[in-house]
Order: C-alpha cells, then structure tokens, then sequence
C-alpha cells in the first residue's frame, strides 16, 4: 500500500518561504566552511595510500522545492579540495542537501567531474546532531551512477556519509566508498573525512529576501 496520497498534483498551501528557518537537522550546515584537517584513504596499484587534503565547503540555502503534495527544503553546496602545498584541484564536488520536514527524510545528491553521480537518503528528526545516509548500486531510488570505466576498474558498490554536528560553528563528516577494484577480491573501503569550522554566515533564498 503506497505511502503517497492519491492526489499527486496538488502541492502544499501556506509553503513558508524562509528555508533557514526550515532545515531541520540540516540547519547547523548553512553557510561557508573550511577544514584542513581532512584524510583521505585511496586505492593505488600499491595498495591504500592515505592523503591529507584541505577543504572549503559552500551550503548556501535554495527556495522551498515541492514534487506536487511533497515538500522540501534545502542547501545547494560547492566542495573544493587541495592538498596541503598544492594548487591543483584534488576534489571537486557539486549537489544538494534536501529535507523533508513531514517525514524526516534528508537527502544528498552529488556529481564529481570524472563521470559519477549519486543520490543518498536517510532519515533524522529535526533536532538530530547526527545522522546517516546511504546510495547503493543498482538502487533506482537511491543509487549511483557511473561511467563504464569506472564501471569497468573501479565499481562503486555503496556510498555511506556520517554527518555530527559539535556546535554552532563546527561540525564533521565520515564517508566511505565501498570500491570493486578490477583484479581485487575484497572490496575497497575509500574513506574521507574532516572536521569544518565556520568562516561566513548563510546568504538568505531569494524568496526569503523578497518578503522581508
């Protein structure tokens, strides 16, 4: 039996335009971040090679998003990442952080510049300081996409990301990769994680500012 209302057109009345105020457990992510303090575990022919790397994360809020009776709010978010002495872009990453606040549901969606795309879910009350999503392959929900080399050498199997909120100006990630390596057995467990700090506040959505 679906979950869903029979009517999936009509979307919700009396929508407040003020996503800030609307983020439930994403709220503490609003604004612009940076963390130097970043590691990152990599397959190499080697084998692992762990990787310091320095990062500035962008969450800046979007207007309320509604798929007909279903709500959402959300952040649009920029990451770039370097190594420590190195100019080169070492990641780059784009998508969104959505939540919906009638059934806990948070969502990210991300896309990386060699070919990848994801859609991870999880659920959390509005007041969680912690909480966990994830995107499978072959999910036609919540899943990964890539290209066929990357199909080919280094299958993403699953995408897990682990958020904790410390205070208002601090929160950290943990995510890992469960990578089918080409020529390996074991999957490959391709982790990152760092702690961010706060360096400038959320710019309000454009429907915010123009009903203030």
């Amino acid at each position: 039996m679906s979950r869903y209302p029979k009517d999936i057109y009509t979307e919700p009345e009396d929508v407040d335009p003020d996503t800030l105020a609307n983020l439930g457990p994403l709220a503490p992510l609003a604004g612009v971040w940076q963390g130097s303090k970043g590691v990152d575990i990599n397959p190499k022919a080697h084998g692992p090679e762990r990787a310091a790397y320095i990062e500035r994360l962008e969450l800046q809020p979007i207007d309320p998003q509604t798929n007909g009776p279903q709500l959402f709010y959300g952040l649009r978010y920029h990451v770039h990442v370097v190594e420590p002495g190195k100019p080169a872009t070492y990641h780059d990453q784009i998508g969104y952080w959505l939540w919906e606040p009638a059934t806990g549901l948070i969502l990210q969606s991300l896309a990386i510049p060699r070919g990848q795309v994801a859609l991870a879910a999880g659920r959390a009350r509005a007041t969680a300081k912690r909480f966990r999503l994830e995107a499978k392959r072959g999910s036609t929900a919540y899943g990964i996409c890539s290209t066929l080399f990357l199909e080919h050498a280094f299958r993403t199997v699953k995408y897990a990301i682990t958020v904790r909120v410390h205070d208002r100006n601090s929160w950290s990630y943990d995510e890992t990769t469960w990578l089918k390596v080409r020529g390996r057995k074991a999957l490959f467990a391709h982790r990152d994680r760092n702690r961010l700090r706060r360096v400038a506040a959320p710019t309000p959505n454009p429907l915010a500012r123009l009903k203030r």
